[in-house]
């Protein structure tokens, strides 16, 4: 039995309309499982498959930013409240101490739960660390805190890790894809199905839908990166094991707001696939996903 953990950084839960992407994008995959889009429309708590909304404001004033509701998500605290703000991009630096010591990752793993944080990290990203160009993203300080493996290259030639965007696209945009084959979404998810037959909590994540949502990939990027997210899912679901359980959240609404590039204050989908689905149907904040993860594993 194991828990995947998909995250998917800025993909918000809004009606059905002309300006939200996720009502018109080729997602066959989730289509067939919710009999419709990724939309408001299509909550469901039946046995084996859960979609409800969740918060992700936390009864804080603002925008949701990324930098606090990773830390909820990871950490199962009310971070922008102990920060006493929404703060964007990285962990608020008082509260990584807390991110790396109370971490799903680490309870998991001091529970006796093998744990694998999917994606691979080249060996750009730690130079930038070094150089200070980049900072230590919440995924990161909590696996470092929890002593869980980072994955590099090697491992993701070998199918033992992702890319961050699925496909391995970027890796060659950076002029780091030498010896390195694009990938179909769907390969991508069965290796993330791969991971669950080793580890009982499997995290992979995903910065497309944010990246869309600001219009950092180009105008009318937005259907694409669905499509491709979707594939994986269709990968996923195509190769897991019958005791295996998907959940699929965010931090924060943006990408199903085409009328705008900011963050949204919509509601975060929890989308959750497999057995374990009851486990989640009483979660109705992303500070509070973290605990039922923990209580699912056991």
């Amino acid at each position: 039995m194991s828990v995947v953990f998909a995250f998917l950084d800025g993909l918000g839960l809004a009606p059905s309309a002309a300006t939200n992407p996720l009502a018109a994008a080729a997602t066959a995959n989730i289509q067939a499982l919710l009999g419709g889009p990724l939309t408001i429309e299509q909550l469901q708590d039946r046995p084996g498959l859960l979609l409800r909304p969740i918060d992700a404001c936390l009864g804080v004033a603002g925008l949701p930013q990324s930098g606090t509701g990773h830390v909820a998500l990871l950490a199962g605290v009310n971070a922008p409240a102990l920060h006493g703000r929404h703060q964007p991009n990285f962990p608020p630096v008082a509260l990584r101490p807390l991110l790396a010591e109370r971490s799903i990752f680490r309870l998991a793993r001091q529970a006796g739960h093998a744990v694998a944080f999917a994606n691979a990290f080249s060996a750009g990203y730690w130079q930038a660390i070094a150089a200070r160009r980049l900072r230590r993203s919440a995924s990161v300080i909590a696996a470092e805190g929890a002593d869980v493996r980072l994955r590099d290259s090697d491992d993701l030639r070998a199918g033992r890790a992702l890319s961050w965007d699925i496909t391995r696209q970027a890796a060659h945009e950076r002029g780091e894809g030498a010896g390195l084959a694009l990938i179909d979404p769907e390969l991508a998810g069965g290796h993330l199905a791969g991971l669950a037959r080793e580890h009982a909590l499997v995290f992979f994540e995903c910065f497309l839908p944010d990246l869309a949502g600001h219009g950092r990939m180009g105008a009318g990027a937005a259907p694409e990166v669905l499509a491709r997210i979707d594939r994986l899912i269709g990968g996923l679901l195509a190769a897991r094991g019958p005791a295996d359980t998907i959940l699929i959240t965010s931090d924060h609404g943006n990408i199903e707001d085409g009328a705008t590039q900011s963050h949204t204050r919509n509601p975060v989908p929890l989308l959750v696939i497999g057995p374990d689905a009851p486990h989640f149907a009483a979660v109705a904040r992303i500070d509070e996903v973290a605990p039922a993860i923990l209580a699912a594993l056991g």
